[in-house]
């Protein structure tokens, strides 16, 4: 069970090869338009000549039943401890056992030092985290290569091992808004990021040339590599989250340090929810303190009516109602937030109906061209002044958009604890 992710990779580590074991489908969930197709037989080995269907996961039931199947694992991220157990009991009523690939079974091991960045949940602040110390890296002297978590949206054989170096290589593997926001920084600071489906071999082609790996997570999930260093970020403003969902309490627990970020959003008691919680599942891990610092980039947002951009799965399955769009309009004095519902098209008014508890702002989803035409037409058709796009992108560019934007940057600011940089030295020198 997976969401083009974890699934896969579990696969290849653990079953690809084993003539023991017949991985007879996946079920697909989460991202859309990734079900009803296969995976190919260029990833899947030679076992699987046609390769393996890929299913909606609605169909669990019905195909532990018809194939007799024996053991369904579950491997995606970022759900509640009780989805899990619903899954669970929803695959053993049809008659399969229940089982997960823990972190022993399905992490590589590398032969450079590995820093892995992950989180208790999507939206935490995982990828400005990953900017910090990636930059603390450089001023070492060190050179990091990012291995980001997949995102394999497209054709899966072509994807299976992704080099990022420059602005063309976006192009080039027809990278979504997804997978641009989280390499165009890298690629903008003069860092390569690795990505794609076979992460053995990912893990080889970095390594080549890397000083450190930098595993860059997505969702709450867990690191494909062994970590030498393993930081996780904690999020103040869904206290409690942090022991309520998988697999983030697992890498909680885990954490060698947790980052507790965007403390100047939080109030004391949510700080005091958390640090608490740390203390209790992982009284050895060493807590630092974090701003989610803002910049401001185009016109200025003051007296404007704005509508705002914002991260897409933060909102989606990372259950927040506002992103750090938001608060900049609200910080920089925006005259409006225009509520862009009356005018959204296609997919895009669907997510926002889907979610009715969001502020008013659109999500930036894009997992397609079509869906990123929706998204141009929702922000140009909206009566505001000017778009705030708080997306790591620069959504100028990739949509063409015929309306003003204001991007919204953000970047980890250190407050508490130990200075990260410290850290990471401390850490490389036991490596």
């Amino acid at each position: 069970m997976g969401a083009a992710g974890r699934d896969f990779h579990d696969f290849n580590v653990v079953y690809r090869g084993d003539p023991n074991t017949e991985v007879v489908a996946f079920t697909a969930t989460q991202i859309p338009g990734i079900d009803d197709r296969r995976y190919p037989p260029e990833l899947a080995g030679e076992l699987y000549p046609e390769g393996i269907p890929i299913v909606p996961e609605a169909e669990l039931e019905e195909l532990v039943r018809e194939q007799d199947i024996d053991l369904v694992i579950f491997s995606y991220s970022d759900v509640p401890h009780e989805t899990v157990m619903h899954a669970a009991s929803r695959a053993m009523s049809a008659g399969a056992d229940f089982a997960f690939i823990g972190p022993q079974g399905m992490m590589l091991e590398s032969t450079k030092p590995v820093i892995a960045v992950c989180a208790v949940r999507t939206g935490c602040g995982k990828s400005q985290t990953t900017r910090a110390v990636a930059a603390v890296l450089a001023e070492q002297g060190l050179t990091p290569v990012v291995v980001r978590h997949p995102m394999p949206y497209g054709d899966l054989a072509a994807q299976r091992v992704q080099r990022f170096g420059d602005y063309e290589d976006l192009g080039r593997h027809h990278t979504t808004i997804e997978e641009r926001e989280e390499y165009e920084p890298h690629i903008e600071a003069g860092r390569v990021v690795f990505a794609g489906v076979d992460y053995e071999a990912i893990l080889r082609e970095a390594e080549k040339e890397a000083d450190v790996i930098l595993w860059d997570g997505g969702n709450n999930d867990l690191p494909f590599f062994l970590p030498d260093l393993f930081i996780v970020v904690a999020d103040p403003l869904r206290p409690g989250h942090e022991q309520r969902f998988h697999p983030g309490e697992t890498n909680l627990r885990m954490a060698d340090v947790v980052v507790i970020n965007k403390i100047d959003s939080a109030t004391e008691e949510d700080l005091a929810t958390v640090t608490a919680s740390i203390e209790a599942l992982n009284p050895e891990a060493e807590i630092i303190t974090a701003r989610s610092d803002l910049f401001l980039d185009g016109p200025s947002i003051g007296g404007k009516r704005v509508v705002v951009v914002e991260d897409g799965p933060t909102l989606t399955h990372g259950g927040m109602t506002y992103g750090a769009g938001v608060v900049a309009a609200r910080r920089y004095d925006a005259e409006e937030l225009v509520d862009p519902e009356p005018v959204a098209v296609g997919s895009i008014r669907e997510i926002l109906q889907r979610y009715p508890d969001l502020e008013p702002l659109v999500p930036a989803m894009g997992y397609g061209e079509a869906q990123m035409a929706e998204l141009k037409a929702t922000l140009e058709a909206v009566d505001a002044d000017l778009v705030l796009a708080a997306t790591p992108i620069d959504l100028r560019g990739l949509l063409d958009l015929d309306v003003p934007v204001t991007r919204v940057r953000y970047e980890l600011a250190q407050v508490g604890g130990r200075p990260l940089g410290e850290i990471v030295a401390e850490a490389l020198e036991t490596e």
